[in-house]
């Protein structure tokens, strides 16, 4: 089914990805959000669990192995063209995570570029509201389980 004007939602997966203090930001290379910044992750495939589908997409976007920590949030993603129709529909299942691999990201699959960004500093790249909420969230998901 193709993505835009679809006939009905997509599942996407969605991996806040800790090194340290640094978490991975990828640079999507397709639309939608095409150029922007935000977190690794893509479409759920039928048979997978949200986990190995988070583990699975970091890897391809970046060549990192993760452990997947706990689920941070639900996000409803509905963009609607100038008529009204629904042109993109995505329910977004976004997963907080550590690094395994101690290894350089690199951009692969659906990712122009890859970096590890200090979360203070990301005001700077101007990140989609729901991106930097799930950031937020991640971080304080980790100091409660510290």
């Amino acid at each position: 089914m193709d993505r835009q004007y679809p006939t009905r939602p997509f599942v996407g997966v969605g991996a806040v990805v800790w090194r340290g203090d640094q978490v991975l930001l990828v640079q999507r290379g397709k639309p939608p959000r095409q150029g922007e910044w935000g977190l690794p992750g893509g479409a759920q495939h039928v048979g997978e669990t949200v986990a190995d589908a988070a583990r699975r997409e970091v890897m391809e976007e970046t060549g990192i192995e993760i452990k997947v920590t706990g689920l941070l949030d639900i996000v409803d993603v509905i963009d609607r063209d100038e008529d009204g129709r629904v042109r993109y529909h995505f329910t977004l299942i976004d997963v907080n995570a550590e690094a395994v691999s101690n290894g350089e990201a690199r951009p692969g699959d659906d990712a122009s570029a890859v970096m590890w960004a200090d979360p203070i500093a990301l005001n700077d790249l101007e990140l989609w509201a729901e991106t930097a909420r799930m950031i937020a969230l991640g971080a304080e998901r980790r100091r409660e389980r510290s």
